[in-house]
């Protein structure tokens, strides 16, 4: 996949994309990013990119041309075109799944005041982060650009994108690393039982647990089988958790 960055300001994405695992996977081919400064297509003879709204108003709006002539340099049949704008609906996960099917990203960051609504007919898609406000589009354009290269193969390990959470419309499960103990809070002696399906199972009742309390919103959309709401009605220490715990003694280590 290749991901060309439209920005008047391509010094803004130079340290994070040579840091950890997108430095990685473009040193294995997997990605190309490449950046384009709008201001290099200006024909202004004072190299201004951006003028003050017709009809009067605050701040300043980006020309047409620089922009569509940026764009025109880097655009082939296959690339799909991205305004990161609070016009467009929330970039989720499922979005990121969608785009690592391109093969080529547009990505135009709009700055100040904003951009000249021509551009509009230029693009494929509109996508926001939330509803708020930035100075600009880069830093939803990293973002964005960051939750799909990870799921590109390759660039992480499979197994490490499984289980995360919005895979499966839950809250991935709570992660513990040694010490067992750590300023009197522990890791639940569930995870050294050594079984792995009354590991699995506590862990996807954590989900639903979290996902229950921190994002109702997420969880209304879940669609609950029987197993999930009989893991959610359960006591707090079940017959199979107190079983595995029972039965896997000799694998605990709380060191």
């Amino acid at each position: 996949m290749k991901i060309t960055i439209l920005t008047l300001f391509p010094d803004f994405f130079k340290e994070t994309l040579n840091t950890s695992i997108i430095k990685r996977a473009q040193s294995k081919n997997i990605i190309e990013f490449e950046i384009v400064n709008i201001r290099d297509y200006t024909l202004d003879k004072n190299k201004r990119v951006d003028a003050p709204p017709t009809g009067g108003g605050a701040g300043l709006i980006m020309k047409c041309q620089p922009i569509v002539d940026a764009l025109k340099s880097v655009k082939s049949n296959n690339s799909y075109v991205i305004l990161p704008s609070p016009r467009g609906k929330t970039f989720t996960q499922d979005d990121a799944n969608r785009l690592k099917n391109k093969e080529h990203l547009i990505f135009i960051c709009g700055h100040y005041e904003g951009i000249d609504e021509r551009i509009t007919s230029y693009i494929d898609e509109c996508l926001s982060l939330g509803d708020f406000i930035m100075t600009g589009g880069e830093i939803a354009t990293l973002a964005m650009s960051d939750a799909i290269m990870r799921l590109l193969d390759g660039a992480i390990s499979n197994e490490s994108t499984l289980e995360e959470s919005f895979n499966n419309g839950l809250l991935e499960y709570p992660q513990y690393t040694l010490p067992y103990e750590y300023e009197g809070k522990t890791i639940p002696d569930i995870l050294f039982s050594g079984n792995h399906e009354a590991i699995n199972k506590w862990r996807k009742k954590q989900s639903l647990i979290l996902t229950k309390n921190l994002r109702p919103d997420l969880f209304c959309k879940y669609n609950l089988t029987n197993k999930d709401k009989k893991l959610l009605q359960e006591d707090e220490l079940p017959k199979w958790e107190q079983n595995a715990l029972e039965k896997g003694q000799k694998f605990i280590k709380k060191n």
